[in-house]
C-alpha cells in the first residue's frame, strides 16, 4: 500500500499576480482557478507550525520533511566545492523527484517570477517547453531529448516550495501525480530567521545517512 491516502484538489489556487511565462504550447491540466498571490494552504503542502502528525514516513532534511513513496528510493548528491548537501533527490519508478524550499515575501508571488525564468533557461538549453495550470497555479512542462520535466511550485507566507520530476517521456502522465502528491505531503521548516528571497532553504541529513556517507567518502 503506497503512502498517499485518497486525493483531493485545490479548489482555489494561485498563480500570483505574474504574466504567464511564453509558452510554445499550453495545458489546461487541473480545475484552478483565481488571482491571488498565495495558494490555499488546505490541502498541503503544510508549514510545520500548522502540521498535525498523520503517520506517513518522512525523511527529514530539517528545511522540508519529504514522504517516501513505497519502493522508492533516496539519493543524496553532495556540493564537493562547498562540502555540503547540493540535494536529495526520491527515486521513483515514474522518475527522479527533487523537492527544495526558498525564503520568500509574506506576501507570495515568488513562483511567478522564478517560472518565467526558468521557462526561458530551459528554451535556451534546447527544450520544448509547455505552459499549464495546476493544482497551485502555473506549471512548466519540458522535454529535452528523451527526458521529459514537470516543475511546480507553491507559493506561502514567507516561503515557497518547488518540485520536479525529471523520467522518461512514457511515464510523463503517471510521473505528474506522483510529483503533485510527493510536494502536496511535503512539509517545510522555514525557521524565524531573517533571510534574502530566494535564499535556499538549508538542506540537513538524518545522522545515520550522514554518517553513512561520511564513511562511504573516508573508504573512497
Amino acid at each position: 500500500m503506497g503512502i498517499f491516502g485518497r486525493k483531493r484538489r485545490t479548489e482555489g489556487g494561485s498563480a500570483g499576480r505574474h504574466a504567464a511565462p511564453e509558452a510554445d504550447d499550453t495545458f489546461e491540466d487541473e480545475a484552478y482557478e483565481d488571482e491571488g498571490e498565495l495558494s490555499d494552504v488546505s490541502d498541503g503542502p503544510f508549514d510545520v507550525a500548522d502540521f498535525d502528525d498523520d503517520g506517513i514516513p518522512r525523511i527529514d532534511l530539517g528545511s522540508v520533511k519529504v514522504p517516501v513513496p513505497d519502493g522508492s528510493q533516496v539519493q543524496v548528491e553532495m556540493d564537493p566545492e562547498a562540502g555540503g548537501v547540493r540535494a536529495v533527490h526520491v527515486v521513483t519508478e515514474q522518475g527522479q523527484i527533487t523537492v527544495s524550499a526558498y525564503a520568500a515575501p509574506r506576501s507570495g508571488g515568488l513562483w511567478g517570477e522564478v517560472s518565467s525564468e526558468l521557462a526561458e533557461q530551459l528554451r535556451a538549453d534546447g527544450a520544448k517547453v509547455t505552459i499549464g495550470r495546476g493544482v497551485w497555479g502555473l506549471e512548466i512542462s519540458a522535454i529535452i531529448n528523451d527526458v521529459a520535466l514537470r516543475f511546480v511550485g507553491v507559493d506561502r507566507p514567507r516561503w515557497m516550495l518547488r518540485g520536479v520530476i525529471a523520467g522518461p517521456q512514457s511515464e510523463a502522465a503517471a510521473a505528474v501525480e506522483v510529483l503533485r502528491e510527493i510536494v502536496r505531503r511535503t512539509i517545510v521548516d522555514r525557521g524565524d530567521a531573517p533571510m534574502p528571497v530566494r535564499t535556499p532553504l538549508t538542506i540537513t541529513l538524518p545522522e545515520a545517512v550522514a554518517e553513512h556517507i561520511a564513511a562511504q567518502q573516508e573508504q573512497g
